[in-house]
């Protein structure tokens, strides 16, 4: 029998590995919002603020973590679409050539000044609709809303206004959202505060507590609107 990690009124978390868990859910999801391991190695950066090159916050060390050092396997890919009924995964660039083609690509602007990091990251969505782009700033220690700036738990975390965004924009109140490579929780953090159900699955068992200790705090509201556009196909060239 499939035991959850943690289950509250809208959440279930299950630790281990997607492909274990996926095939034993009793449910197929509406939405698959997701950011998987890129294999880039990315979780062993550093993350700190820096201003025209240089450093103005020390760096935070996540530890070592082997995790995104190893793309995911058409198989994962495969899975994704398989379990949920439409989907939204960040770091689709990586894997275009085992996902269909799409007019709805998502762009999220870091507004992350001059340096060394991507200043955009781009999601894949199986959405018949226009290329949209989401700006928030999301560098070190410098974020959009330092009123309510969030914690960094992960070292590929993603704002929660950003997953909140999609969420909105692309599902309905009652609709089930799925994240199966949970990482720090910010997809099930998002669905609870829009009283969406969501079910996790997250493999380390270290960010399973994380994500536990997340849901139970008070979660911050952003009042402050990131600029949102729509871009005509032609305009965006993807």
């Amino acid at each position: 029998m499939l035991t959850p990690f943690y289950q509250d009124e809208l959440v279930r978390l299950y630790c281990g590995k997607c492909e274990s868990i996926l095939p034993q859910l009793d449910v197929r999801a509406d939405l698959c919002l997701t950011d998987p391991p890129y294999g880039i190695g990315a979780a062993d950066y550093k993350r700190g603020g820096t201003q025209h090159g240089k450093s103005v916050a020390k760096c935070k060390e996540y530890g070592f973590e082997k995790w995104d050092n190893d793309k995911l396997t058409r198989m994962h890919v495969e899975m994704i679409r398989q379990y949920s009924e439409n989907q939204i995964v960040w770091g689709g660039n990586y894997y275009a050539n085992w996902l269909p083609s799409s007019p709805c690509w998502l762009v999220w602007d870091k507004d992350n000044g001059s340096n060394g990091y991507a200043d955009c990251e781009l999601a894949w969505a199986s959405f018949e609709s226009a290329v949209r782009y989401f700006k928030w700033k999301w560098h070190g220690m410098l974020q959009q809303d330092m009123s309510k700036k969030e914690e960094r738990l992960h070292p590929t975390q993603k704002p929660l206004a950003l997953m909140k965004w999609c969420i909105e924009k692309h599902s309905e109140q009652g609709q089930l959202i799925l994240d199966p490579f949970a990482g720090s929780g910010t997809t099930l953090v998002a669905a609870k505060l829009l009283g969406r159900p969501s079910i996790g699955i997250e493999m380390n068992e270290k960010y399973c507590q994380m994500i536990v200790d997340r849901l139970n705090k008070p979660i911050p509201l952003f009042e402050q609107e990131a600029e949102q556009t729509e871009l005509p196909l032609a305009a965006t060239g993807i």
